[in-house]
């Protein structure tokens, strides 16, 4: 089997092809884990994955993460259901962020299949925030080195997060868990080396010993710079269709312009190191 991985933006992304992901050996697998790390998600099409199919693959790259907040597919814990009904009005990830900034340990990615998609949209965005770092002057660099950021997602999924407001309340679960972690605002990618922006528009709140009023106008600047087109890429489901991403390294957005039609996506995510 000779896979195929070609880039399908500048900065960010790639797409696989000429594989059945389960059908791969180790170096297969090696292959793609290097692809994630060095464009920050790999996108591969026409899968005919199980749900059991999809948690073995998710294993060859790592301990599972089970999801707090997400509802399970049934018997199937380790997988969650990503979802938006057709009277649904709200989507789930519908603006940019990086998932579970706000642990400890953060999560390495996440492994995602489409398994029901609207006749059109529901696509997903990718940023590289290596590249939005890599863009930033000398001076902002400097300033940032020293800093590091609190992140939580309370605001998010507690009793009186945004979701609670929304149509997404009744589907979504963990409003008691409480998640709060600091990381350098600036971050060595564990596997690359590459200095990464670790800061993101939907888990930071402010930065370390600075008020959330003083830290904004700087926060604000940078999500600008990690929003820019030029960063960015652009995936379009079908059912069958599987994105790996890094967290580490990216940011996504859900793109929430199907209403009327349902959308089901399986994600798996995968368990991370500390970063530094």
């Amino acid at each position: 089997m000779t896979i195929q991985i070609r880039p399908i933006a500048d900065h960010c992304g790639a797409e696989a092809s000429g594989i059945d992901l389960r059908d791969l050996d180790d170096s297969g697998i090696d292959a793609l884990k290097a692809a994630v790390a060095e464009r920050g998600v790999l996108f591969v099409r026409d899968q005919e994955l199980t749900p059991e199919d999809h948690i073995a693959f998710a294993r060859r790259w790592g301990t599972i993460d089970i999801n707090n907040y997400f509802p399970a597919n049934g018997g199937h814990p380790e997988i969650a259901e990503v979802r938006k009904a057709e009277t649904q009005t709200t989507n789930i990830g519908g603006g940019w962020h990086t998932d579970h900034s706000y642990d400890q340990v953060p999560a390495m990615g996440s492994i995602l299949l489409a398994r029901e998609t609207p006749p059109t949209g529901g696509d997903t965005l990718f940023s590289s925030l290596g590249a939005a770092y890599d863009s930033l002057s000398d001076g902002l660099k400097a300033t940032l080195e020293g800093l590091r950021a609190v992140h939580s997602a309370d605001h998010i999924y507690g009793h009186d997060g945004i979701y609670a407001k929304t149509d997404q309340a009744a589907d979504l679960k963990g409003h008691d868990v409480h998640a709060a972690a600091v990381h350098p605002a600036v971050i060595r990618h564990p596997v690359t080396g590459r200095k990464i922006l670790y800061v993101n528009p939907a888990f930071t709140l402010h930065f370390e010993g600075w008020t959330r009023e003083e830290s904004m106008p700087l926060l604000q600047y940078l999500y600008s710079v990690g929003m820019k087109p030029e960063f960015q890429c652009r995936l379009q489901w079908a059912p069958g269709s599987l994105a790996i991403w890094d967290n580490r390294s990216t940011w996504h957005c859900a793109m929430n312009d199907y209403q009327g039609h349902r959308r089901l996506m399986h994600r798996i995510t995968i368990s991370g190191v500390a970063l530094s």
